[in-house]
């Protein structure tokens, strides 16, 4: 029994499909304006480095500790 036969869209036809959906939901999404996506970077940028000092604190305080604890 082949999978055409038994009621099933061939490759190419779901393959159609999927693409034409896709391309629906695409005009769907509103894209970010240039400053928003500057924005949006300088957030990210600002909150990473926050995050990465943060780590590093961490990082120096444990190391020091396990050092004092373990000579």
């Amino acid at each position: 029994m082949s999978t055409a036969s038994a009621g099933r869209p061939g490759f190419f036809t779901r393959t159609k499909r999927f693409l034409r959906e896709v391309n629906i939901e695409l005009r769907k999404v509103v894209w970010p304006t240039k400053q928003q996506v500057i924005t949006y970077t300088g957030v990210v940028i600002v909150f990473v480095t926050i995050m990465a000092l943060l780590v590093d604190v961490f990082d120096l305080v444990f190391t020091r500790l396990v050092l004092w604890i373990f000579g």
